[in-house]
């Protein structure tokens, strides 16, 4: 299996499944000199982490990353960054009864057509389990952002299923909901939502929105390495990613001209349709993404299918799924938006000297 690494400059390596003996990541490309304390580590994965609410997975990993190379006496020395984190919680006799069976809006059909066999072990290379270890490497790829260019990144979870949950914006409540709402008076409203969908075995989709603040301007590499290009295409790696806007997005088709174009006075920018990006480059202004996530399809209701023999099937799943693979996707989009800026933040540098 190819395209494992991300990244050009700053470039990361994932490797492991959902439920084989550890997953892990390799670093290349990281300067020297950087602080890294694994508790910080360890505090972006804790909001990644399934089992902390009753609306998401049970699985419930300890997450204790250890740095096996690349760091010295807390620093980076610039040789590559080893992470790797046991799974402790897999439970793999869930998932004997599908051994055979493909189950509808997984890649367990597309992986077995294009490689004869699969993990089915919940979903093994194509499971979100994967997405921890970008959410590691986007934690040093932030800090380094954070204290070298002041370059902020926040996320937040902007509707979910039918509900907006981002008319009222206040980034200080996103961490204290198990939501990532930015407004805290309709999480007994999400609540009572997923309560519903849990008891009925169905699940939802969701959007989450994330923001880079204080960006430079000239990161993005036309014309085949634009900054939301890349973006785009991080974004869309993230499983269950079904659509990425970048500013008004989708909106933009019913804007009129006048509307969209961001008008530049002496002062800067009158508005930012563009979210933050124009001609691939970066404009100084925040950088607005927005990713939309498909309902989870794992459920407990049956469905039709074939096997691996062609034959029709019911499919019944079984296990521990979120029933909104969004909910725990804000930190995940965020150390996307985080790798991306850091591999153009090094690219620039390398071209420009500065």
């Amino acid at each position: 299996m190819s395209d494992n690494t991300f990244g050009r400059l700053f470039r990361m390596t994932t490797f492991g499944e959902s439920h084989g003996p550890a997953i892990g990541c390799v670093i290349d490309g990281c300067p020297p000199g950087l602080e890294i304390d694994v508790a910080e580590i360890k505090h972006e994965l804790g909001r990644r982490a399934t089992g902390k609410s009753r609306h998401t997975s049970q699985r419930r990993e300890k997450d204790d990353v250890q740095v096996l190379s690349g760091v010295f006496e807390g620093i980076t020395t610039g040789t590559p960054i080893a992470l790797l984190i046991e799974n402790t919680d897999a439970r793999s006799r869930d998932y004997g009864n599908i051994a055979e069976i493909f189950r509808p809006g997984h890649a367990d059909f597309t992986y077995f057509k294009k490689y004869g066999l699969r993990d089915y072990r919940g979903g093994g290379r194509s499971s979100a389990r994967e997405t921890t270890m970008r959410v590691a490497a986007g934690a040093i790829a932030k800090k380094y952002l954070r204290e070298q260019f002041g370059i902020g990144i926040h996320g937040w979870l902007a509707q979910l299923g039918p509900i907006r949950t981002d008319n009222t914006l206040d980034l200080s409540e996103v961490d204290n909901n198990p939501f990532f709402s930015p407004d805290a008076s309709v999480v007994d409203e999400l609540e009572k939502h997923m309560d519903r969908l849990r008891k009925s075995g169905d699940s939802c989709g969701a959007r989450i929105s994330v923001v880079a603040s204080n960006v430079p301007v000239g990161l993005g590499e036309p014309v085949y390495g634009k900054l939301d290009a890349d973006i785009a295409s991080a974004m869309m790696s993230i499983n269950a990613a079904k659509g990425v806007e970048i500013g008004a997005g989708f909106d933009c088709v019913e804007q009129l001209g006048t509307e969209h174009r961001d008008e530049i006075t002496p002062e800067g920018f009158l508005s930012n349709h563009a979210g933050g990006i124009l001609g691939g480059i970066s404009s100084g202004q925040d950088v607005r993404v927005s990713v939309a996530f498909k309902p989870t399809s794992s459920l407990r209701l049956p469905c039709r299918s074939i096997d691996i023999h062609g034959n029709p099937v019911e499919v019944k799943t079984k296990g521990r799924h979120d029933p909104c693979v969004g909910i725990r996707a804000t930190p995940i989009v965020e150390a996307m938006l985080a790798l991306v800026i850091m591999d153009h933040v090094l690219r620039h540098r390398a071209q420009n000297g500065k």
